[in-house]
């Protein structure tokens, strides 16, 4: 039984590598937003559809991904999302314009979205019972560990940039640090692609193809004959039973029958975004930037953020399947809301002012005369500040210099920040992270798995679009304390929703889930 499990357990991690790369094309972003903001000359709305762009195409990766991986297996489709996760970080880190970088990106976004769907899916249908919250969490391990190779890289990549080495010149590591932060992912895509060759299809698949031989032998491998054999049949009997329902398509997922499932599908979807962990992950630079403290700093802080979100999904997984689904989510939606609460007050008790010792210190570029007239005045909100020092020098001039300038106008305390946002990260990671995927593949019956999580995955990631989309904009017009506030809001009423839907998943089958979750 110890070598299936190791078994098993060496097919996931290898499968999970597609949760590494989300979460670094995801986050390596991060680190390019502002230069392409002056690269390209963006607006705010247009710097928002750079990063949003890929959860676009993500959200349309997800909806096709669970039939088209139904028809042609769950092995297929990752080996195809390997090809774009590569081809995206060439054509991304090349692109000579917009509209290129854009369409990079959203090839990038296919890739995410197959990712998020099949590899938990297919961990799901290979794991055992007992071990398959803690199993399907490898993949949402292997995202964070993208997230925080992401912001290691970037920090990296920056510093470098900044040196005067001879190789780092040749590589024009300080013009185009942006340009190698994103390419550097085509690595781990080639090697992901190649890994894959080492693992068998899923064998709830290979059983609803009709080839029980297939899947009998990987499901031996896993957990012995005997097992393998009792497996197999119930397997079997549930893909009879579905048969007699018809052919899976979205109208089946409207079946009152569905109710239940679908609602809480639908709901922890949007709570996961909706709460902001995608702005946190693709602005975190720029949210460290708000709080005075430069550039260099904001992407340390960001490597922090990787690393308690590394931290604790390593807790969740350790406590999933002994505490279970719904203790942790009620405990890190709790604490999303009240650091979201933290944030809002951090940020909404800032002021900002350009006294004669700051206007002295500031970059050679921006004109003392121009800003002058500023002198003394103090502003209690950052969208006032930024309008009038906009106004003055130009937008241009402050998005070029906004770290330099927020620097030396900024009275807060920034540790209350950064201790918001790790707050977030850690509650969400033991949480909404990983717990969300463990669901989606546990909650929806084997004859619709694959268009029922397509759906719920569609709407989550079209969630993360629209959040990640007017971020920079929320951030301009309304100021960082309402937008932090509305995030907690939208965290207080989603535990209330969770805590009154959702049972304990933990510790039972996939068929038992079925019998108990939806309604004959």
């Amino acid at each position: 039984m110890q070598k299936g499990i190791r078994y098993a357990t060496t097919v996931a991690l290898i499968v999970a590598i597609g949760g590494f790369l989300m979460g670094f094309d995801a986050a390596v972003i991060a680190g390019a937003v502002g230069p392409i903001e002056i690269e390209f000359a963006l607006s705010k709305i247009e710097l928002g559809w750079s990063v949003s762009s890929l959860s676009l195409t993500a959200t349309i990766g997800m909806l096709v991904s669970g039939p088209l991986s139904d028809r042609i297996g769950r092995h297929a489709v990752l080996r195809i999302a390997a090809v774009m996760f590569a081809v995206s970080a060439v054509a991304s880190a090349a692109a000579p314009n917009f509209v290129t970088f854009v369409l990079a990106r959203m090839l990038g976004g296919f890739g995410v979205g197959a990712a998020l769907i099949i590899a938990p899916m297919y961990i799901a249908e290979m794991a055992p019972p007992t071990m398959r919250g803690r199993m399907v969490s490898l993949a949402q391990l292997n995202i964070v560990i993208g997230i925080s190779a992401a912001f290691f890289s970037n920090y990296l990549i920056l510093l470098l940039g900044q040196s005067a080495l001879g190789w780092v010149e040749a590589l024009r590591l300080g013009e185009w640090g942006w340009r190698w932060m994103l390419g550097i992912e085509a690595l781990p895509a080639v090697v992901y692609f190649f890994a894959l060759f080492a693992v068998p299809e899923s064998p709830r698949w290979l059983a609803m193809q009709g080839r029980d031989a297939e899947a009998l032998e990987v499901m031996t491998r896993v957990a012995g004959r005997e097992q393998a054999d009792a497996d197999l049949l119930a397997v079997k009997e549930a893909i009879i039973t579905e048969a007699k329902l018809g052919k899976a398509t979205l109208g089946a997922l409207l079946n009152p029958s569905m109710r239940l499932v679908l609602t809480i599908g639908i709901t922890i979807g949007i709570l996961q975004q909706i709460t902001g962990i995608n702005a946190v992950f693709f602005y975190a630079p720029m949210i460290f930037e708000q709080s005075g403290i430069g550039t260099n700093a904001a992407f340390m802080q960001a490597v922090l953020v990787g690393l308690v979100n590394l931290a604790f999904t390593v807790v969740a997984i350790i406590y999933i399947d002994r505490l279970g689904r719904r203790r942790l989510l009620g405990v890190g939606i709790t604490g999303i809301a009240a650091c979201m609460l933290v944030l809002a007050y951090g940020f909404g008790s800032a002021t900002y002012t350009l006294d004669r010792a700051a206007i002295d210190r500031l970059p050679a570029e921006i004109s003392r005369a121009a800003v002058e007239p500023l002198q003394g005045t103090t502003y209690g909100s950052d969208v006032e500040f930024r309008q009038a020092v906009q106004a003055v020098i130009g937008n241009d001039a402050y998005t070029q210099h906004e770290s330099e300038i927020v620097s030396e106008a900024i009275d807060m305390n920034p540790v209350l920040i950064l201790v918001g946002i790790l707050g977030f990260v850690a509650s969400f990671a033991m949480s909404l992270g990983p717990i969300m995927w463990v669901l989606f593949s546990e909650l929806f019956p084997n004859r619709v798995r694959g268009i029922a999580v397509s759906f719920v995955g569609f709407i989550n990631s079209t969630v993360a679009f629209l959040v990640t989309f007017v971020f920079p904009w929320e951030l301009a017009s309304i100021g960082n304390s309402v937008t932090f506030l509305i995030f907690g809001v939208f965290a207080i009423v989603g535990l209330f929703l969770i805590m009154r839907m959702l049972p304990e998943t933990k510790g039972r089958s996939l068929e038992e889930l079925e019998a108990m979750l939806v309604r004959a």
